[in-house]
């Protein structure tokens, strides 16, 4: 009775270890588990991202962030008369803006690469030169007397977000005449941070103005286009620009050489008027400009890569799996979870390696390595040198086929789903004559 038992005992262990399903269960359980570890990665190179922009933050608060022009503006302030509770006749100040009639931005970006640690940041140095007319101002649309208005306290105020990335002194040439430029805004309805210069009107409908900005940044480089016609010429030797906000460049040239964008932005492309009152209206949300950025994110093509980290763990198992099926050879689970976590090292080798050399150069030799150390591992379990031969070239293609849809953009889905088609069609092919219903018998005759 008990040797029946311990028969019956041993035929359904040796019935679940040579049990195909079970294997197969096994090898999906495995697999999803090394999604674990490959999400921890994920992690790691967010964490390593965000330490570079730390970093690229700190040498900028030094240096001069992102800059958005903003001016000049026509700021004049009026009294607004109105009776108390007591009947008694009071006046409070209120404030006019008026943006210019042309308006006109030529200049030069000069690019800079420093080094934080192991980060690599962009900035730059620009100059420009600002010049156009305002409108003798007219306060008649509002019905507001001429004799309320406070015109010996005018105004043009110019936006500059980061006040850190101002060189030179500016001078304002209004009317021909040289006028102060000071930092300290009376007001923050239009603008919140800036320099002003105190103006006077003369006798003309017409009043033309000048100055010079020598600025630094970093990133981004944008204008509010204020004029009711704008036109805004940059030159750069820096060959890889991004163009974005509201307008993009009506002309522009890019080569290795780097950069010539215009752009002519008219009034009615905008939603705000040419004056207004108070702080009715928001000018920031119509910036256009260009931002200066390094040719390729490695962290993004680290994260892109990640994404396919099940992909890869699941070409592989299936790999071994025919082997297991076509060639009669055993690879136990714990062997799987070897070559698995082999697998998801690939990745933490990938973000070390492309932080000091690139990602391209990274991911060649980290696909070496990884793909070198299975080949020696098959080798000792197999005992074959032409299955170690096959594994190597498999891993291979799937490790350049995976870099192929990396350096893609825009065809990247088409791709991929060609290529995993492709594959799909091939393992069909080559497990078309399996009969999986004789697999378990065939098995367990064998470990008799």
């Amino acid at each position: 009775m008990q040797e029946s038992e311990t028969n019956t005992i041993s035929k359904i262990s040796s019935g679940i270890k040579n049990s195909i399903m079970v294997k197969l269960i096994a090898v999906a359980v495995i697999a999803l588990l090394l999604l674990i570890p490959a999400s921890s990665i994920e992690s790691l190179i967010y964490e390593r991202q965000l330490n570079r922009d730390i970093a690229i933050q700190e040498v900028s608060n030094k240096w001069g962030g992102a800059q958005i022009l903003a001016g000049p503006i026509l700021n004049i302030p009026y009294r607004e008369y109105h009776k108390n509770k007591d009947g008694e006749l009071r006046y409070t100040v209120h404030y006019a803006h008026f943006l210019p009639k042309s308006l006109n931005i030529d200049g030069k970006v000069d690019p800079e690469r420093r080094k934080r640690g192991i980060y690599e940041i962009v900035l730059y140095n620009t100059k420009l030169q600002f010049s156009g007319t305002f409108e003798k101002p007219d306060f008649s649309i509002w019905s507001i007397d001429s004799e309320n208005v406070h015109w010996g306290e005018a105004y043009i105020s110019i936006g500059i977000p980061d006040m850190s990335g101002i060189q030179k002194d500016l001078t304002l040439k209004w009317n021909g005449k040289s006028h102060v430029v000071e930092s300290g805004l009376p007001e923050k309805e239009v603008i919140s941070s800036g320099l002003i210069s105190r103006v006077s009107f003369g006798e003309g409908k017409v009043n033309n103005f000048e100055f010079s900005v020598d600025l630094n940044g970093s990133g981004q480089l944008s204008f509010v286009p204020l004029g009711k016609r704008t036109l805004v010429n940059l030159v750069s030797p820096w060959p890889d620009p991004s163009f974005n906000g509201e307008f993009l460049p009506d002309k522009r040239e890019v080569t290795i050489d780097g950069f010539k964008a215009e752009w002519e932005v008219l009034d009615l492309n905008r939603n705000y008027p040419q004056q207004w009152l108070g702080n009715t209206q928001n000018i920031q949300n119509a910036a256009f400009g260009v931002g200066l950025i390094l040719p390729v994110d490695e962290y993004q093509k680290n994260m892109r890569s990640v994404k396919y980290a099940i992909l890869v763990i699941a070409l592989s198992f299936i790999i071994f799996f025919l082997i297991e099926i076509l060639n009669r050879k055993r690879f136990h689970p714990f062997q799987y979870v070897m070559v698995g976590l082999v697998i998801v090292l690939f990745y933490s080798l990938l973000i070390s390696f492309t932080e000091h050399m690139g990602f391209n150069l990274a991911y060649m030799i980290s696909s070496i390595l990884v793909i070198g150390l299975i080949a020696i591992y098959v080798a000792a379990v197999f005992k074959s040198r032409k299955l170690t031969i096959l594994v190597t070239i498999l891993l291979t293609v799937i490790y350049f086929f995976i870099f192929v849809i990396l350096q893609l953009q825009d065809f990247a889905l088409l791709v991929g789903s060609l290529g995993l088609f492709a594959a799909l069609a091939s393992l069909m092919y080559l497990s078309r004559h399996i009969n999986w219903y004789e697999l378990n018998t065939r098995t367990i005759t064998e470990s008799n």
